[in-house]
Formats: C-alpha cells, structure tokens, sequence
C-alpha cells in the first residue's frame, strides 16, 4: 500500500491532482483545503497517502498531515459516511476544527460541510464522541458542560444563562465554553445573573 508520496506538482483538477514521482504520474484526490495549501505546478510537494482498492479501481486519496488522513478513516466508521462525505467535511473543517465540534456536540458546525444533512451530523458528533484523538486546548469542563445540556443533565442556571448567551447572538459551543468557566470561576451556586456576567467576560478575553 502506498503511504506517502513525494513528487512534483505536475496538474489540478477539480479535487485531484497530478503527482509526478520520477515521472510517474499519480492522481491523488484531496480535500478543497489540502488542494489549496498545494504549492503550484512545477514545484515539490508531499502528501500522505490513503490508498483505496476495489475491484474495478485503485483510488488515491491525498492529505496534508497524517493528522487528517486518520481523521478521513475515522470519519468513515460512522454509518453513511464514505469517501466523498469525508473529504466534504475536511474541507470545511481542518483536524482541530472538527475535534472541537464533535467534543462540544456542534452539529451545525458539521453540517456545513456541502452534502451532510442534519442527520449525518448528528451521527458523527454522536458515534465519534468516544473515538476521537484528544481534543488539544477544548477545556475538559466546556466538554462535559456539553454533553450534560445535551442530555438536559446541567443545572437549571447554567442551561439558563448559556440559552441566555445564544439569544444573545453566540453559538452554542461558544456560550456552553463560557458559562463552563463561569461556573468554575463563580462557584456551583452562582445564579442566572451572576453566569451571564461571567460568561460575557469570558467571552470577551
């Protein structure tokens, strides 16, 4: 199997390109980010390498980082995800960008990405909650504080003063990373009011 190629950028297309390694050319497709980040023909490039097989085909499929070539695999374990929903959603959304919506439950973030509907969306922040690599700088606490106002868990002041901080104009993963500080910062207790005060400081940090 083919992990990794180093060559020249020989031509682009719609969401592949020609890789010329010692004048062979590979097509490799890639997601509309990793194509961007390419340099230009004539110049050198490498990318890692998922190598599809299938009976009338072989399929190359391109990344920028081994990073989001383990997030294109991961993707593909959820129900209804494939090759081309995968790569949609890469395009939208870098490694980190979609470690943070699946930890915080935002499916509109997901369902962004050009054909992924609400249900698919809900099937990869839900089926990928557990799976995920580790979710870098996400505050464990706004993680938690997530799935606890997803399940309607969290406390009737907290869901108060992050549906405060919506209504406000905040997305929902913002408002819930907010008032999970706010809460640290003020202490269980703290009512409505004192929530929403901390939380707009926190969001204006």
């Amino acid at each position: 199997m083919i992990g990794k190629l180093r060559g020249i950028v020989d031509s682009f297309g719609t969401d592949f390109i020609i890789l010329d390694v010692n004048g062979v050319g590979y097509q490799v497709h890639c997601s509309a980010r990793t194509l961007s980040a390419l340099p230009s023909p004539g110049q050198a490039a490498t990318l890692s390498i998922e190598t599809y097989v299938r009976e009338d085909q072989i399929k190359l499929f391109g990344f920028a980082s081994d990073a989001e070539r383990e997030w294109f695999k991961l993707l593909q374990t959820v129900q209804g995800v494939g090759a081309k929903v995968s790569l949609s959603v890469l395009s939208t959304l870098t490694p980190s960008e979609l470690a943070t919506a699946i930890a915080m439950r935002d499916k509109a973030s997901v369902s962004r990405s050009p054909g992924v509907g609400a249900k698919v969306a809900e099937r990869i922040v839900t089926e990928l909650k557990d799976k995920v690599p580790a979710f870098a700088d996400i505050d464990p606490g706004a993680v938690h504080l997530a799935g606890a106002l997803d399940d309607k868990r969290a406390p009737r002041p907290v869901m108060d003063a992050v549906s405060a901080l919506v209504n406000l104009g905040y997305g929902q993963p913002q408002a819930a990373a907010a008032i999970a500080a706010a809460s640290r910062h003020a202490g269980e207790d703290a009512d409505v009011a004192t929530l929403i005060r901390q939380g707009l400081k926190e969001l204006a940090k």
